[in-house]
């Protein structure tokens, strides 16, 4: 996989990068590679592979979510992060966002540092622990997970770290029509959003969450 790789497959998706954003995303698909054979972070560790489930599933999420926010500062969260999607992508796309990424396992939180230290990353931070026990001084914008819970469950767990007027944002399957039944009433889907991920055939959707007025 090359930069030029990936700029064109962002350019499909409606997302312009510059050449070094293209080169910071590739390298930290060689990055999640490597670290892959000793720490499993992933199941999908082909280059092709990892360019369109990783890499492009995850800016495939990026112009809709930005429409969302008010300013391209804002504070977003990505929990469960894993191996760092959406977070590390959604990061270098827009510098400007304040990207947190969380996660409970130790040896994926140490490879998010080793991430962020290595591709440069000074809008990310990464926390390793539980959510539930997570209080930052600040609440976020926006909270997104792509592989993290079900939508009941994911509200109810990040609830508190969620700002008044912000919103979450699930990447989701097709279990996501089985998933809304487990919301509250105090939340509601305010967007479901299809996605179309070049190379990926496998059916992807964007819910946005809103608390109910």
């Amino acid at each position: 996989m090359t930069a030029a790789d990936v700029a064109a497959g962002a350019r499909a998706l409606g997302v312009e990068l510059s050449a070094e954003q293209a080169d910071q995303l590739a390298g930290y698909a060689g990055l999640l590679r490597r670290w892959n054979t000793v720490y499993n972070l992933t199941a999908i560790d082909s280059a092709s592979d990892v360019l369109t489930h990783h890499l492009l599933d995850s800016l495939s999420i990026v112009p809709h979510f930005l429409k969302k926010l008010d300013n391209k500062d804002a504070r977003v969260l990505d929990v469960g992060s894993g191996g760092g999607l959406p977070g590390i992508p959604l990061a270098i796309a827009f510098p400007s966002l304040r990207v947190t990424l969380l996660d409970k396992v130790g040896k994926k939180a140490a490879f998010l540092l080793q991430a962020k230290v290595e591709l440069g990353l000074a809008n990310v931070e990464v926390v390793h622990g539980r959510v539930e026990d997570y209080r930052p001084v600040q609440p976020f914008d926006a909270i997104v997970s792509r592989a993290f819970a079900a939508l009941g469950d994911f509200v109810a767990l990040t609830g508190h770290l969620l700002a008044p007027t912000g919103f979450w944002a699930a990447m989701k399957g097709p279990a996501a029509d089985d998933e809304r039944a487990g919301l509250p009433a105090a939340v509601r889907v305010s967007e479901d959003i299809p996605l179309t991920v070049p190379g990926l055939a496998a059916e992807r959707r964007l819910l946005i969450l809103e608390r109910t007025p």
